[in-house]
């Protein structure tokens, strides 16, 4: 028995021995890393064999292979993504799911002339990765974020190839509130050029502190963009499609050719007037019908990436093409992008990048008013191939819509060639220094060209009994027209980096450099008319030299050229992770301002304390992973309003003398400036908290911000005695305060399902402190109907708030009223109690500006499946009508004038059909709409097919999806899109026939080889 024990003990420990050594013995492990959301293969992923120096990179595939022990841990680290450990346990194929964050800690934002990780930030900047930016079937990468992120309102449009207006925290000037855009370091007014698939990734920089470092262009904020680099590892193509329709889900209530004549007759019947004979006008004509359609878009891309032992490569080629809803209008655009990068040695690298854009643009050929307006009495048919007129009483305000759009189709085109390139050299020296130079490029090229063709001949239905006649529409004659832009841009960036980390948990990173920029732009324009000329419709054959010189004939130009010159510091400073400063001076120059007064100083200051690294926090609370509390201030300038040409002089014979007999002209300035005319001071303060929950499932980031623009940019005319220029000075001061929260959380049901749920939110107030040099300085836009003055916001509605109709003389006798007021006419509030209705009693209405923006979005994964929805939606603003106007003249009507007053207690709302009752055309309440909407932004559904699925295909990835977008909307605007309209400053909010958004259904696949 003692012999057999000891046998056992033997084999147990041989047993132990070999099975330790078996353990320990090295396997090759292989796998691919994906993200855990839309299941795409991640490349660059760093996997290491844990305690150990051990460690590969995966390539363009997401793939790796890496030689461990059996009984290994291997940790896999990406920038963005959450770490993830996974123990080997003698397995030779681990494929790992990374879950991701665009708040992630470890994540890499732009700053700036540089990087910064965002546990290290003590400003305010919001990251979309490019990712979700691709998924999304636009045209326009920045449409993409509409909704996505706090304290940024998009406002996309509808127009085949049109840029979205883009906002951030407010509008903090009368004269610009656009953002730059700043693509790979080259600063940029738009992005358009760009096709989604190319970004890597978007950063907005929001507050002051964190734009300060661009000196006079970044008072508008920032918005950098990060495009696709080759990955390492080897040669890979991708391959993404999308085709998709749209369609205009909703349709402007007007009239049938029933009420059109019932409101017509009624408005002929108040007047006094004969009734009119619609006897032959029999038809009922849907305009909007005839004219919008379902139209058909597409994005397409290519990328091949390729890094060599020195060398990566990408080259991407894209095609998008989208045809308008409304017919005859589409757009198309190419794009090649090339990046180079050569590691010539250890320490020094170089690159180049070139992008081609080339776009074709066949504009809208008709109004959407002529839509609205256009009686719907009227055939859009053809009779013996001639269009019918309009009835006699329209004839002059508008076309039938079937002969303009068949005048305008094909009668113009755009073209146009943009071309961005840019050469770095990089040299790391002294272990700590990188010196980096950057020279950039940006040429834009445009030409249009277009023709009016001879005049139609058309049918005029008979009236009051008489027969159909013909007669030439010759309201447009035979003309050739032809414009030419040019837009140059040259920049130049030089920076030295130092970058240390010092024993006890100091890191320091410090910047210098120096930045130069130049933009220059000329145009021409020209038009030739020759009515008894026959211009083919050939746009090879559109040029000015087609008609003969000495007819009618008009020309125009123009030119700008401005240059900005600007150094700058940057301290960036952390102490054992949880204390940390960043400061910035940068002293920058425009030629927009005199030389005495076109260098500024700006600057900033950041402070942040993770309190979540404090000991005591780290002993006493749990759950909370993460705490962050930051606090930064910014001071920089704004060029935008100066004009460019301030010193440009004009001939003027109205100023002209006379020598003998002859008359010479007087050469004067374009401008007058005050002597210390200079550039706008903008200054904020941003308070901010950062929350990681719960093993960081719940995210949370909290902004309170006070931004102060002060030395507002203004011009007025001055007197005739003192010449009679346009005087500019600096009037003026704007608040913009608000709030911004964000919060998000994700997590996983077992080992499968996956889920995220985020939302943001956004609050701010404007208001204009003071302006101009008068007391009661104003400045109104529109006609009037939008008015900017101290204490408002900026270019509030302004006019007389409807309180009812007078239902009666009664009511006349007793309620304020203006002269010439009769019952049926719209009631306004006696706003100053002096018993009338006068100018005086003109009031704030609301603002074109929404206070309110939100967005929320919900993510699901289960298996290869995932499924996206996102919403947005604004609040508090309001929608200026102006389309609705016609409504008292001859032209269509729109639904709610069937519900018009015709006897007391009909309508409360609705005025008499009148054309004549002057009292209400005044811009009043009555043409205002309530612009709060929420919209299904975006609905997606996708499938990744399985690695097993593809493993003999040499086919690395599949995504499939389909998606829906702005599928259905809430709101109580009565126009085809709820959108605020504001691009216009101190004339915004006005809905004048819009181009409608469409609803879009789309599928898409996405390959990679």
């Amino acid at each position: 028995m003692k012999r057999i024990s000891t046998k056992l003990s033997v084999l147990t420990f041989l047993c132990f021995l070999f099975t330790n050594a078996a353990l320990a013995q090295n396997i090759t492990v292989k796998g691919t890393v994906s993200d855990g959301g839309d299941k795409t293969t991640l490349p660059g992923v760093s996997v290491q064999v844990k305690g150990s120096t051990a460690a590969v990179q995966t390539d363009a595939t997401g793939k790796y292979s890496i030689g461990a022990p059996a009984n290994a841990t291997l940790v896999f680290t990406y920038v963005g993504y959450t770490v993830k450990e996974v123990a080997v346990n003698n397995q030779t194929t681990i494929n790992v799911e990374l879950q991701s964050s665009s708040q992630e800690l470890e994540a890499v934002v732009v700053v700036g002339y540089g990087t910064q990780k965002k546990r290290d930030l003590t400003g305010s900047i919001a990251s979309v990765k490019g990712s979700d930016i691709e998924k999304l079937a636009v045209t326009n990468p920045i449409a993409a974020l509409q909704g996505k992120v706090a304290g940024l309102t998009v406002i996309p449009s509808g127009t085949p190839g049109a840029s979205p207006t883009v906002r951030i925290r407010g509008v903090n000037s009368t004269n610009s509130a656009n953002p730059i855009y700043v693509v790979d370091g080259i600063i940029q007014d738009n992005i358009d050029y760009l096709n989604p698939s190319d970004i890597e990734s978007i950063d907005m920089l929001r507050d002051a502190s964190s734009v300060a470092i661009y000196g006079m262009k970044g008072a508008n904020g920032v918005i950098a963009v990060t495009t696709k680099r080759a990955a390492k590892g080897k040669t890979t193509v991708n391959l993404q499609s999308t085709i998709g329709v749209q369609y205009i889900p909703n349709r402007i209530a007007v009239a049938d050719a029933e009420g059109f004549k019932k409101l017509y007759s009624a408005q002929l019947a108040n007047l006094g007037a004969a009734p009119f004979d619609f006897k032959n006008y029999t038809a009922n004509t849907n305009w909007q019908d005839y004219v919008l359609r379902n139209a058909a878009m597409s994005t397409n891309s290519v990328t091949i990436s390729n890094t060599g032992e020195k060398t990566t490569t990408l080259l991407s080629l894209g095609y998008n093409k989208q045809q308008g809803v409304v017919k005859s209008s589409d757009y198309q655009k190419f794009i090649a992008r090339l990046n180079e990068e050569i590691k010539i040695t250890d320490n020094i690298k170089v690159g180049a990048g070139l992008t081609g854009f080339h776009w074709i643009n066949n504009p809208v050929a008709i109004t959407l008013n002529n839509i609205l307006w256009a009686a719907p009495i009227v055939p859009s048919t053809k009779e013996d191939g001639l269009f019918y007129s309009m009835p006699s009483f329209q004839r002059s305000n508008v076309a039938n819509p079937a002969l303009a759009l068949d005048r305008g189709k094909g009668n113009s085109i755009n073209k146009g060639y943009r071309f961005t390139g840019s050469v770095f050299g990089e040299v790391k020296f002294l272990k700590d220094f990188t010196w980096r130079s950057t020279v950039y490029t940006d040429l834009g090229f445009n030409n249009a060209r277009s023709f009016s063709p001879p005049a139609y001949r058309v049918i005029n239905i008979g009236e009051n009994g008489g027969p159909n006649t013909t007669s030439f529409d010759n309201s447009i004659r035979n003309s050739v027209s032809q414009n030419t832009f040019e837009g140059r841009r040259y920049q130049q960036d030089h920076t030295l980096t130092y970058e240390k980390e010092l024993d006890g948990g100091h890191k320091i990173t410090a910047l210098a450099g120096f930045s130069s920029l130049r933009t220059s732009s000329t145009s021409l324009s020209g038009t030739r008319v020759d009515s008894t000329l026959t211009i083919p419709r050939d746009p090879n054959l559109w040029f000015l030299g087609i008609v003969p010189d000495q007819n009618v004939q008009r020309a125009g130009g123009s030119g700008s050229d401005e240059s900005n010159a600007g150094a700058f510091m940057r301290l960036s400073y952390s102490y054992q992770n949880k204390y940390l400063f960043n400061g910035t001076v940068r002293r920058d120059a425009s030629s927009l301002f005199s030389p005495e007064n076109r260098w500024g100083t700006f600057g900033s200051i950041g402070l942040g304390w993770v309190l979540s690294e404090e000991s005591f926090f780290k002993e006493h609370v749990k759950g909370l992973d993460f705490v962050k509390f930051r606090g930064a201030w910014g001071r920089l300038g704004n060029s935008n309003g100066a004009p460019n040409n301030r010193y440009q002089v004009e001939i003027s014979n109205s100023s002209g003398a006379v020598f003998g007999d002859n008359i010479y002209p007087a050469i004067q300035p374009a401008y007058r400036p005050d002597p210390n005319f200079h550039f706008e001071i903008v200054q904020g303060i941003d308070l901010g908290l950062d929350i990681k929950a719960l093993n960081s499932r719940l995210n949370a980031e909290l902004n309170l911000y006070n931004k102060t623009t002060s030395d507002i940019i203004t011009s007025y005319p001055l007197p005739a005695s003192e010449g009679g220029l346009t005087y500019f000075t600096n009037l003026g001061k704007i608040t913009n305060k608000g709030i911004e929260l964000s919060l998000g959380w994700n997590d996983k049901i077992g080992e499968s399902f996956t889920y995220g749920l985020s939302g943001n939110f956004s609050y701010n107030k404007n208001i204009v402190n003071s302006l101009g040099n008068t007391t009661n300085f104003q400045i109104l836009g529109n006609g009037g109907v939008n008015k900017t003055e101290t204490g408002q916001s900026i270019g509030y509605f302004y006019g007389y708030r409807q309180i009812g109709i007078y239902q009666s003389s009664y009511d006349l006798g007793l309620m304020p009223a203006m002269s010439n007021s009769f019952p049926g006419d719209i009631a306004y509030a006696d706003i100053d109690g002096d018993g009338a209705i006068t100018p005086a009693d003109r009031t704030y209405l609301g603002t074109p500006f929404p206070p309110y923006s939100y967005g929320l979005n919900l993510s699901l994964g289960y298996k290869g499946f995932d499924l996206m929805l996102e919403g947005q939606g604004v609040a508090g603003n309001k929608i200026y009508t102006q389309r609705r106007t016609a409504n008292f003249t001859v032209l269509n009507y729109e639904a709610n004038r069937l519900n018009a007053w015709t006897a007391p207690g009909t309508s409360n709302v609705e005025p008499i059909s009148d054309n004549t009752r002057s009292n209400n055309y005044l811009f009043s309440s009555y043409y205002l709409e309530p612009g709060d909407y929420f919209r299904l932004r975006n609905v997606q559904l996708g499938y990744n097919l399985a690695a097993k699925a593809l493993e003999k295909t040499g086919i690395q990835n599949i995504r499939l999806y389909v998606s829906g977008q702005n599928i259905k909307t809430w709101s109580k605007t009565t126009g085809y899109s709820p959108e605020a309209q504001i691009g216009s400053i101190t004339a915004g909010g006005a809905d004048n026939g819009v181009y409608p958004i469409p609803a879009i259904y789309s599928f898409g696949i996405n390959v990679t080889f």
